[in-house]
């Protein structure tokens, strides 16, 4: 925020605070900036790139995290999980669902997580569904669907397929004998479709 001088009432000054855009600069960008001063310094640098010194200063802590991002990533939040001792328990224990093939939900994801950080002795872990999608991203994670499996046919399913076939087509020749033996014929006799 930069501060504003007004002339006030009776000469008076007053203060008001204007607010300042943010930038978001590029993995790139944060490189030239801290390459630039190492030859000329970082005041050099503050006027060269129009950017504030700390910043400077902050990105050069960062240095060996920059070199090795892609160069139009903006950001390093540093995701460090609160209970890593949870979540590492509740990521096998979803691989183990999933394993067994059984699915679950975010709701069970919360129950479980709860009854874990119970049983750890965690008192300030509440489970939150905001929690819960984080820890599911984080760990490349995703409820999925169970798919219907198909009933298994039965190790003489072609016997039997042909078994009915072949009574399909005694029926229907049965049938088509008795319409053609029959004295009492209809002018629109039902049409008898076979495959």
């Amino acid at each position: 925020m930069k501060a504003l001088l007004r002339g006030g009432i009776n000469g008076e000054t007053d203060f008001e605070m204007t607010p300042q855009r943010k930038f978001a600069y590029d993995a790139d960008f944060k490189l030239k900036a801290i390459n630039h001063p190492k030859e000329h310094g970082n005041r050099s640098a503050t006027r060269e790139f129009n950017i504030n010194e700390s910043m400077v200063s902050k990105w050069r802590k960062q240095e060996d995290d920059l070199r090795l991002a892609k160069k139009m990533q903006k950001s390093f939040h540093s995701n460090k999980a609160r209970w890593p001792q949870l979540e590492d328990r509740l990521d096998r224990w979803i691989f183990k669902q999933r394993a067994a093939g059984r699915s679950f939900s975010y709701v069970a994801v919360q129950i479980k997580a709860k009854e874990m950080a119970n049983e750890m002795d965690i008192n300030d872990f509440k489970a939150k569904p905001s929690w819960c999608f984080r820890f599911m991203k984080q760990r490349q994670l995703s409820i999925r669907t169970r798919a219907t499996v198909s009933q298994q046919l039965p190790a003489d399913y072609e016997e039997k397929l042909a078994n009915f076939r072949s009574y399909c087509k005694s029926k229907i020749s049965e049938k088509i004998y008795s319409l053609t033996t029959s004295s009492t014929w209809t002018k629109s006799p039902s049409p008898l479709i076979c495959r």
